[in-house]
């Protein structure tokens, strides 16, 4: 297992700036409390998925095709990394992947294979199909190369903003999560999960990757059933201060509104994730970042 170090953070970054986004901060006040909103859902795609995805396949060989399996907004930034660089792609998603983000997938010019009913299921039928040495697999967060792609978004936040003192995110796979704990110089990582769909706390508990129960309205995006070896190894590290917290479905979706109704910002659910956790106190510090990650659905406030 070869774990994602500070300075992969570094050299992500310069590998993807000409393609991503460089997101805006929000410095706010909600309930007399002062917050700094990290606006990742105006990334292309929708959702911080994109950073990882081009990491990934502008390290090493040029492959001749790329495969990978996603819930959904892994395999929209899959599809559009692939598109940029001129790849031919296809993602495998299960039954249950939310039919907008499937489109999104086909838009982005992916072909699309549906799969079981699983992340897991798609998973390993897309692990299967990309043996050939040509194809290059993308993991949606085991792997080294995608966690600091993904560690580049709390870069921009350190950079931009050096008062904050910890750094909220949504947690699913964990690779978000890793990524922030290794780019967020040394500031507490807070990583937010539902009740029911907390595979980092899990393992966290029992000390390795455990499965998970996944039944949540964010299962499409935070639905992984076991947390990745890679982002665990990170996150379980003492050098990286973490704390690992749970919200309720209802707590989500009331974040998700206020988000509207308070800022006129429109997030999926799991964009909403760890803002429900900073409206509910379960955050620690001064002046946190919360890291709105994706806002991949069809929803009218």
């Amino acid at each position: 297992m070869t774990t994602a170090l500070l300075a992969d953070v570094k050299a992500a970054e310069d590998r993807i700036r000409p393609h991503v986004r460089h997101t805006p901060l929000l410095r706010a006040e909600v309930d007399g409390r002062p917050l700094v909103l990290k606006l990742e859902h105006l990334q292309r795609t929708g959702s911080f998925k994109l950073r990882g995805a081009l990491n990934a396949l502008l390290s090493g060989e040029r492959p001749r095709e790329v495969i990978t399996a996603s819930g959904g907004n892994h395999g929209i930034g899959v599809a559009t990394a692939a598109a940029i660089l001129g790849l031919p792609a296809t993602v495998y998603v299960p039954g249950t992947v939310p039919a907008d983000k499937a489109e999104r997938i086909e838009a982005a010019g992916a072909r699309l294979v549906r799969v079981g009913a699983t992340y897991a299921e798609a998973a390993a039928t897309a692990q299967e199909a990309a043996t050939d040495p040509d194809v290059r697999y993308v993991e949606a967060y085991n792997d080294p190369v995608v966690i600091a792609g993904q560690g580049t978004v709390a870069a921009e936040i350190v950079r931009d903003a050096p008062e904050v003192d910890a750094i909220v995110v949504a947690a699913g796979g964990g690779g978000l999560a890793a990524g922030t704990a290794l780019g967020g110089g040394g500031r507490l990582t807070v990583a937010v999960e539902p009740d029911h769909c907390n595979g980092l706390h899990e393992a966290l508990a029992a000390g390795k990757p455990v499965d998970a129960d996944v039944d949540s309205v964010t299962a499409s995006a935070l639905g992984a059933t076991r947390v990745g070896e890679e982002p665990f190894a990170v996150l379980s590290a003492h050098e990286h201060p973490v704390n690992s917290v749970l919200v309720s479905e209802k707590e989500i979706l009331a974040a998700r509104d206020r988000l509207w109704d308070e800022f006129r910002l429109a997030v999926e659910p799991a964009g909403a994730v760890a803002f429900a956790a900073w409206l509910n106190g379960q955050v620690p510090g001064e002046l946190p970042c919360v890291l709105l990650c994706g806002a991949n659905a069809n929803w009218t406030p």
